[in-house]
């Protein structure tokens, strides 16, 4: 069996994740990349990290259901054996104003994006406890504490996230398992162009951030590789606001 640790990163075939998942294959981890849609993009990610060195899985499934959750994982007990991170990056939602939400725009939201970590947390915890404890990391946004345009929906369950950032943290300290969350400002990322006014958030970010320019995937890679490092053992179920300082603005 291969002795390098193993990395799951939802959402990890473009944007963010594919970030994280190169991040942790510099770092010598196996990877599993896992996708809902695009497998031509999924297993160019995956010939990438292979060049670097790293094993990979590449495994199909929607976050939102628990039952494809559970395959997942099933995956990845077989595969490798074993599971030390697990990144909860996979994030989709409908960006609506309030009054036009319907049911079932809720619900998708709140599956991939809410429901997914405490399933994949449950799973995830299974197979760290073979090999002595773990790190998860889940990514969040500015919009699960502030107000912001069309993100009701999306908002509440990153606010979701967090909450459940902090019960996971202090449920999973026995089993040796670190939990916390990282939150960014506005990035520039394929998922923007959801933004009926993209331009505009864009460029308001870039004027109004404190740090002089807006937060790039490097920040937040950066961001998430801190939190799962030995330095950070010690902190357990906070959300690191990664923004350049946007959110102390009023």
């Amino acid at each position: 069996m291969n002795s390098r640790k193993v990395a799951l990163v939802t959402g990890s075939s473009r944007g963010i994740g594919k970030h994280i998942a190169h991040k942790l294959a510099d770092q010598e981890y196996n990877i599993v990349i896992n996708y809902a849609r695009s497998k031509k993009a999924a297993e160019e990610t995956a010939e990438e990290l292979r060049a670097k060195g790293a094993e990979v899985l590449v495994v199909k499934a929607n976050v939102g259901k628990v039952e494809k959750i559970k395959e997942l994982f099933a995956e990845i007990d077989e595969h490798f054996g074993r599971l030390d991170v697990f990144v909860n990056n996979a994030a989709s939602g409908v960006l609506k104003p309030l009054m036009e939400l319907e049911e079932n725009h809720w619900d998708w939201t709140m599956g991939i994006n809410s429901k997914a970590l405490l399933f994949c947390g449950q799973e995830a915890a299974k197979l760290m406890e073979k090999k002595d404890g773990g790190s998860i990391v889940s990514l969040s946004s500015l919009g699960a504490q502030r107000v912001l345009d069309n993100y009701t929906a999306v908002g509440v369950s990153k606010a979701a996230v967090e909450s459940l950032t902090r019960y996971l943290a202090v449920e999973l300290a026995p089993k040796n398992i670190v939990v916390n969350a990282v939150s960014g400002g506005v990035v520039d990322t394929d998922a923007l162009n959801h933004f009926p006014n993209q331009e505009e958030m864009l460029e308001d970010a870039k004027k109004r951030t404190p740090a002089g320019r807006m937060v790039d995937k490097e920040d937040l890679a950066n961001g998430v590789m801190f939190l799962l490092s030995p330095q950070a053992s010690m902190i357990r179920g906070q959300t690191i606001i990664v923004d350049g300082g946007i959110s102390l603005l009023t």
